[in-house]
């Protein structure tokens, strides 16, 4: 089995690359997005990001199927564009290309979403400058992850690192998250994770 615990970054992204393209549904995903940006000039700066790829990296070590309690797959790309009317033409232009996987897909441009989501959670969402800022305030450390495809070379951004996520640590770095939906959260996962261990540095 492949061990990322405690390695240099380079071979973490390497390891992360390995078990990532045994999960079929994410490596389609992976290049129909490859594909989808290469024809939409709005949606080059995007990645598959959070739940989908630390989870499937928790269903590996756990032994059970790669797509194994992941409700959804989450797209986060960067458009100045903020209009519900473009957005909406890129979900619907990818959630047709990738209509055959059979998933659900959260589909977000994170330019957009502080304008929504004080409304829709009653919490205020700084604006970020790019998609990488807004993947650094995903949670926990082991959710801040993203990956995309350029050839058959994966991109990761990771700014938190990965030895979180090979380590197993549920560890909270985003001052945007509630803690008691984060808590929930992290039950839910240990629930399915029995491995998971919830760092609280606070």
């Amino acid at each position: 089995m492949l061990d990322g615990k405690n390695k240099s970054i380079n071979e973490q992204i390497i390891i992360l690359e390995k078990i990532l393209k045994k999960n079929l549904k994410i490596m389609s995903i992976l290049k129909a997005l490859e594909n989808y940006s290469k024809e939409n000039p709005s949606f080059t700066d995007y990645y598959l990001a959070a739940g989908c790829i630390n989870q499937t990296v928790f269903n590996y070590y756990h032994n059970q199927e790669l797509n194994a309690h992941i409700k959804d797959y989450d797209i986060v790309y960067f458009d100045e564009d903020t209009s519900y009317e473009a957005e909406d033409k890129i979900i619907k232009g990818i959630t047709k290309r990738l209509e055959n996987l059979d998933v659900s897909f959260d589909i977000k441009n994170q330019k957009r979403v502080p304008i929504w989501y004080k409304e829709k959670y009653g919490i205020e969402k700084k604006d970020c400058q790019n998609v990488e800022e807004a993947i650094s305030r995903m949670g926990a450390t082991i959710t801040c992850i993203g990956v995309r495809l350029e050839g058959k070379k994966l991109i990761v951004v990771c700014p938190y690192g990965l030895n979180d996520l090979f380590l197993m640590k549920i560890r909270l770095v985003s001052t945007e998250y509630e803690k008691n939906i984060f808590q929930k959260k992290c039950q839910h996962w240990q629930e399915c994770w029995p491995k998971l261990k919830v760092i609280d540095d606070n």
